[in-house]
């Protein structure tokens, strides 16, 4: 069975879907590996490095995908981009399935679609789980971002000319990416502060030496797969009082918080902006949703009354090499799951094919969908 690598072509984009040290699972298994010509160059591999590797390289992606069962990317191709593919080849990638219109698109065109952002949060599905991967990075690169625009040290120094004080850092949502930012500060010698509406995330914060910004947290504030959930009206309220008191002391605030499906929710208003010091720093992670800061553009770092607001929408992929490297761990995880004897097989009694498969054999599909061919 022929896998296809394919160039990323979004602007900004330097990952690759597979690293060269990612295939030997693969060809070790009987698979065969075709990369078009340059997909690793952004993440520092050549195309001898995917050679030595065992995989085929070619320069025409028409060639590559003629004969191809599996695609695998990163980023969601475009409509023209998926010309190329043949009908009843599997697309894996991140696909964006709350835009229904490309699973539209890829129903029509009989492409198979696995989405992997859609990929549940168990134990089983845990090597598998490109999203807290890449977040992963991108809670790393996140504090490093503002350490860079912060205009003071981060950790506390006692020097001849006095002390330094500690830099006082603010993580709002503490997910993956927040977790790892929050451990990524404290590295630093920050001080800093956890927030997350969900109560379990408390102790998670506690355990990597930060303190909980405590709160008067909304019952059930977990939804499905781990997530926080939208809030009401009144508890928005709530949070942004709460919020408006702490984010003004801070030094750097980084902002995390997302929700599957929905535009991510507003926690730094234009006027707790204006009420932090000159030199401030918020980083937004989640700009590519919409932003959780009311002044975040996403793609672009602009000063508002002296703070930096810094909204990156490659943010994982500015550390392409390891984010590549993670994000191939997870997807040959996937196809050693998904493949047996060399074929492919997609059965929807399976809780992960069952989460993750966004279009079948002509048709959209959203969790617990059935067809009447048993899944295979």
């Amino acid at each position: 069975m022929e896998i296809t690598v394919l160039r990323e072509s979004e602007k900004g984009e330097r990952r690759v879907a597979l690293a060269p040290s990612n295939l030997r699972a693969l060809t070790d298994a009987g698979l065969s590996v075709g990369i078009e010509s340059g997909a690793g160059e952004g993440a520092g591999w050549s195309d001898d490095d995917y050679r030595q590797a065992g995989a085929r390289v070619e320069a025409s992606r028409e060639q590559l995908l003629s004969e191809s069962r599996v695609v695998l990317g990163v980023r969601p191709p475009t409509p023209r981009a998926l010309d190329a593919f043949p009908a009843g080849a599997l697309l894996v990638s991140f696909l964006s399935p709350s835009d229904h219109d490309l699973s539209q698109e890829l129903a029509r065109r009989k492409i198979d679609g696995l989405a992997l952002e859609r990929m549940p949060r168990t134990t089983r599905a845990q090597r598998m789980d490109a999203l807290s991967s890449q977040a992963t990075v991108a809670g790393y690169r996140a504090t490093l971002l503002a350490a860079r625009h912060l205009p003071r040290f981060l950790p506390m120094l006692t020097t001849a000319a006095g002390t330094i004080r500690p830099a006082r850092f603010l993580v709002l949502g503490a997910g993956v990416a927040g977790l790892q930012a929050i451990a990524t500060a404290r590295r630093l010698g920050a001080r800093v502060q956890g927030y997350d509406i969900r109560a379990a995330a408390a102790e998670q914060v506690r355990s990597l030496g930060a303190t909980f910004l405590e709160a008067e947290l909304p019952g059930e504030a977990e939804a499905e797969g781990g997530y926080a959930r939208k809030l009401s009206g009144t508890e928005e309220e709530r949070q942004l009082q709460l919020l408006g008191e702490h984010v003004p002391k801070a030094d750097a605030v980084i902002t995390t918080a997302q929700i599957p499906g929905r535009a991510a929710p507003i926690l730094v208003t234009s006027r707790m902006v204006e009420g932090m010091s000159s030199g401030s720093v918020v980083v937004d992670l989640a700009a590519e949703t919409g932003g959780n800061c009311e002044l975040s553009e996403p793609g672009r770092t602009a000063s508002h009354h002296g703070v930096t607001v810094a909204a990156p929408i490659h943010l994982a992929s500015e550390l392409a090499q390891h984010a590549s490297e993670m994000f191939g761990r997870n997807v040959t995880a996937l196809l050693e799951h998904l493949v047996r004897d060399g074929e492919l097989h997609l059965p929807l009694d399976d809780d992960i094919v069952d989460s993750i498969l966004v279009a079948r054999n002509g048709a959209t599909r959203s969790r617990g969908d059935r067809d009447n061919n048993n899944g295979e």
